[in-house]
C-alpha cells in the first residue's frame, strides 16, 4: 500500500504505544523487576506487579487538557499485566475558521471524526492493542460496544454527557 502523494500519515499515537511496550519489555530484562511505563496516558505494565496491580487513574472530563499534569481521574482501576490506552478527541482540540477540530481523523471523509464517545479507555494485551482499539472504538461510535464485547478487550466508553458504558468486564466504578 502506497499513501498518495500530497498526503501525511501520522504514525504518532502508534509510535508511542508502541514505545511504551517496547520501553517496559527492556526495562523489565534489564532490572528483574515489574515495571509500569506511562507515555502521555499510553500505558504498559511488565514483570511481576505490585500486590493488588498497579493503579491507574482513567480520566474522562469534558475539559480535560492532555497538556495539564492536574487531570482529576473519574476512576481509578488496577492492572497487573499489558497495556491500557484512552484515546480522545478532547485532548487534542482546536477551533479554525469558526470550526470545532481534533486529532483522530475519519478516513472515508478525511474531517475530525463525529462520535457518540467523549473517551474510551480499553486494556489489551499490548499498549499498542489497546491504543488500536480506543481509537477505532470512537471511530465505531455506538458499534464500539459490541465490538469490543466481541473482542472481550475490557473498556470504558464515555458519552458526551457523561454516562459510562462499561464492557467486556471492564471494573465498575
Amino acid at each position: 500500500m502506497q499513501v498518495p502523494p500530497g498526503i501525511l500519515l501520522d504514525l504518532g499515537a502508534t509510535a508511542k504505544a508502541l514505545a511504551a511496550d517496547r520501553a517496559a519489555a527492556a526495562i523489565e530484562a534489564a532490572t528483574g523487576c515489574g515495571v509500569l511505563v506511562n507515555l502521555g496516558g499510553d500505558i504498559r505494565v511488565a514483570g511481576d506487579p505490585p500486590d493488588g496491580g498497579w493503579r491507574v487513574g482513567i480520566a474522562d472530563d469534558i475539559d480535560f487538557d492532555a497538556s495539564t499534569a492536574c487531570v482529576e481521574p473519574r476512576q481509578v482501576v488496577m492492572i497487573s499485566g499489558g497495556g491500557l490506552a484512552t484515546s480522545s478527541p478532547l485532548g487534542r482540540a482546536w477551533r479554525r475558521g469558526g470550526t470545532d477540530l481534533h486529532h483522530i481523523i475519519d478516513p472515508s471523509t478525511g474531517r475530525p471524526a463525529t462520535s457518540c464517545w467523549r473517551t474510551v479507555s480499553v486494556a489489551a494485551a499490548s499498549c499498542v492493542d489497546a491504543n488500536i482499539a480506543s481509537t477505532a472504538a470512537i471511530l465505531r461510535g455506538e458499534r464500539a460496544i459490541r465490538w469490543l464485547d466481541g473482542l472481550r478487550l475490557p473498556a470504558r466508553l464515555v458519552r458526551h454527557d457523561g454516562t459510562v458504558v462499561a464492557v467486556a468486564g471492564w471494573p465498575a466504578g
